[in-house]
């Protein structure tokens, strides 16, 4: 089930805010955590039970802490913990990716796959800080198995984040602040995110997959297919946190912000203090900064970059195409780092900014296809490779069809509607009321006729 479905809209969201608001606060994590099983449930009831497992022995863990006094002990109660939560993503997500290379290599055919676990990145994640803060003395152990369980399958961020870490809602999870305002307030945002989703992100992919799909590409047709992707993956995954932090609202929550306008950057180091904030924060805490992170000589700090974006690729999805997209990143932050930042320093804005968004988009062209063939053939389409020149007619007929989609795209990943918006809060709140309302029964309206609803990162 997806926060963009009927069934979410209109019933499970609804019974989940009803039954939250009438019990006492004391059970309100009891019910958070029942729902978010049910949610889970709905789709992949069997891994329920490997969710299950997963909260027992990172509670176990958690209070075994409490048991062991020397550093040794502690120490190896933190590698158990980390190695068989990794181990447990590494199978599930990782080990028909492993068959399929091995047979690859050796001319057989790949015969393991294992449907993936909905939402295993970002719960094993959120689990490994957990583990890893209690140990470092960061937090306390949680002693209430409920509030625990909640923390880790809470439904509003457990399939495409923010990664929630433990040390940020730890006091969230004892005592909240639950309010008509604060829910207004996360009701708009959730609607706001919605509208990204249902009216941009989903009109935008089906630009990207007719344009994919068409037997030949000009040069500009292949650039406006990258360019309709590019948008997509940002409406797509920023309106589901939004989505996400808005529902964390209703429910008294204050989740991190995961986007920041990535697409106003000026180099690819700030796209990603803009891009997936949660995650690039989350490899920072517990990869890059324990690898010694720039405290370290340039060839140190050089590989340690190359380590954390092969990771940061190869968990965005089990294919070779996202490595080389995590690795491209890392290749191109280390020249930022090393080269680039510092003799560019007078280079105006505007340069700066081309220059970022021509990097992001060849980067997501590589993210969108997992086949190497039909990466190796976009790419050449984009730099003039193909049958059917600089430009044609298609190019033509999607420009003219798509304008004002592409337009409207454009426009919204720039902060000129937030700061309409907080203006019209302050003073005229009945706009913010419609425009709320309009995005709702426009969004519907969407769902009701149209099949095309996917989730790009649902399967990470």
């Amino acid at each position: 089930m997806v926060f963009s479905s009927l069934n979410f809209l209109f019933i499970f969201l609804p019974l989940v805010l009803i039954v939250y608001y009438l019990v006492p606060f004391r059970f309100k994590n009891l019910v958070l955590l029942i729902f978010s099983i049910v949610f889970y449930a709905w789709g992949e009831p069997v891994y329920v039970i490997l969710m299950i497992l997963n909260i027992a022995f990172n509670y176990v863990c958690g209070r075994q802490f409490e048991t062991l006094h020397t550093e040794r002990d502690r120490k190896r109660q933190l590698i158990l913990a980390v190695v068989v939560n990794l181990l447990l993503l590494g199978f599930f997500k990782y080990a028909g990716f492993l068959v399929g290379t091995v047979c690859g290599i050796f001319g057989g055919k790949p015969s393991f796959e294992l449907p993936l676990p909905i939402g295993i990145s970002f719960y094993t994640f959120q689990a490994l800080s957990y583990v890893i803060d209690v140990y470092r003395g960061k937090v306390r152990v949680q002693r209430n198995i409920i509030d625990f369980g909640a923390y880790i399958t809470m439904f509003p961020q457990l399939i495409a984040g923010p990664i929630v870490r433990y040390d940020q809602v730890e006091r969230q999870l004892a005592k909240r602040t639950i309010s008509l305002e604060k829910a207004g307030f996360g009701m708009q945002r959730f609607l706001f995110g919605l509208g990204k989703k249902v009216l941009l992100a989903n009109n935008l992919g089906l630009l990207y997959t007719t344009i994919q799909a068409a037997d030949g590409r000009s040069m500009m047709t292949a650039w406006l297919g990258a360019i309709a992707y590019t948008l997509q993956i940002y409406f797509d995954f920023s309106g589901y946190s939004d989505m996400a932090i808005g529902m964390g609202k209703m429910l008294g929550f204050d989740f991190m912000e995961n986007f920041e306008y990535p697409y106003l950057a000026g180099n690819i180091t700030e796209f990603w203090r803009r891009w997936h904030i949660s995650l690039g924060s989350w490899f920072r805490e517990y990869v890059y900064i324990p690898l010694g992170g720039n405290r370290v000589n340039a060839g140190r700090h050089i590989l340690n970059l190359l380590i954390v974006w092969a990771l940061t690729g190869l968990w965005h999805g089990a294919n070779w195409n996202f490595v080389i997209w995590g690795l491209y990143y890392g290749v191109i932050l280390i020249l930022e780092k090393y080269v680039l930042i510092p003799l560019c320093t007078r280079v105006p804005k505007w340069i700066k900014h081309i220059y970022t968004m021509i990097l992001v988009i060849i980067g997501w062209a590589i993210f969108s296809n997992t086949d190497f063939g039909e990466m190796g053939q976009f790419l050449k389409n984009l730099f003039g490779g193909g049958v059917n020149g600089f430009i044609d007619g298609s190019f033509l007929y999607y420009l003219k069809s798509n304008l004002i989609l592409l337009i409207l795209a454009i426009f919204f990943s720039a902060p000129i509607f937030k700061k309409v918006m907080s203006y019209t809060e302050r003073k005229r709140p009945v706009i913010n009321i419609v425009v709320c309302v309009l995005i709702f029964i426009i969004s519907v309206a969407f769902l009701v006729s149209g099949s095309f609803n996917p989730f790009l990162y649902f399967r990470f």
